[in-house]
């Protein structure tokens, strides 16, 4: 690990791997950890996380998994520390909010969207990759629950690869929001927006593109230009890893109104819903979200093998 910074600095650590990357000028990819914390148990937790960090490797990139532990936040995870993020029991959930109050209290916190790209960001990471970003919540015309990964794309110069956003939210209203927010967002090799288990959600999405060298000429002309902000880049899923929408719309609603029924509501409704629905598909929902997981990482890899090209000037 290295930590050179003044106490004036922001209290990045990086990894030996990571480090040499960054000397070397090697295309770096960052990870979020709230899936190894909150999103499935101990090892399948562990063996995914290294599987999407070999993914990310197999594609020419080096990956850089993001947590905050001991006061630090980590840009890279070595084996051990990984092994013990995934065992954690206590670790925060942050966003931007709380990023800054865990690293003061020393505590252990996995990183969500919003705080994954704050971290990239200072560490001068250009792309992350993710499931499914956070967005509006169904009823949130009365909720007002809007997640902090939409302003965050609108701000933090992050291009973040993922599946679209999570098919238990408002989609449309999602949209509407990441488009006043001034986000563009890009599906990859088709003209409607993904729904995150499933390929099509009925929606066109405002921007396509089919290749990663134009998704980052278009992140570095951003750049060139002084536009704050980020790229969403809404990849579907595999097809052989599909659920189709047919299929999944019933059970979101069956689990949508569970949560109702039972009043579930602020931050435990989305680890509900999920959990519900792993058990209304019996698996398949969580198979299926490994898949586009592994899939955003092979393409976040390849998109910043291309910006590193680019900006290098190589054809």
């Amino acid at each position: 690990m290295s930590d050179n910074s003044p106490a004036s600095s922001p209290p990045l650590v990086y990894s030996a791997e990571v480090q040499r990357a960054r000397a070397d000028a090697r295309p770096l990819v960052a990870l979020e950890s709230t899936i190894i914390t909150h999103g499935m148990p101990y090892p399948q937790n562990v063996e995914t996380a290294r599987r999407v960090e070999a993914q990310v490797r197999a594609a020419g990139a080096v990956p850089a998994t993001i947590a905050v532990m001991g006061g630090r936040i980590r840009i890279g995870l070595a084996d051990d520390e990984l092994d013990a993020l995934g065992r954690a029991r206590d670790a925060m959930k942050l966003s931007r909010a709380d990023l800054a109050a865990c690293l003061a209290s020393g505590r252990t916190g996995a990183t969500t969207v919003a705080a994954t790209m704050i971290a990239a960001a200072l560490a001068g990471i250009d792309v992350f990759a993710t499931g499914g970003i956070g967005g509006v919540h169904r009823g949130a015309e009365s909720s007002f629950d809007v997640s902090a990964d939409l302003h965050e794309l609108a701000q933090t110069r992050v291009t973040v690869v993922c599946a679209g956003a999570k098919a238990i939210l408002d989609l449309p209203k999602t949209l509407e929001v990441l488009e006043t927010l001034g986000v563009p967002v890009i599906a990859v090799g088709q003209d409607e927006f993904p729904a995150f288990w499933s390929r099509t959600s009925g929606l066109a999405a405002p921007l396509r593109m089919d290749s990663a060298g134009e998704i980052a000429a278009a992140h570095v002309m951003r750049a060139r230009l002084g536009l704050p902000g980020g790229q969403l880049v809404a990849n579907p899923i595999p097809r052989e890893a599909e659920i189709p929408r047919e299929t999944i719309v019933p059970v979101i609603e069956q689990a949508l109104a569970d949560a109702a029924r039972q009043g579930i509501a602020a931050k435990a409704v989305t680890p509900f819903l999920l959990q519900r629905l792993f058990e209304l598909t019996q698996g398949e929902s969580l198979r299926a979200n490994i898949a586009l997981v592994l899939d955003n990482a092979r393409l976040a890899a390849q998109i910043a093998g291309e910006i590193v090209r680019q900006r290098q000037g190589r054809p």
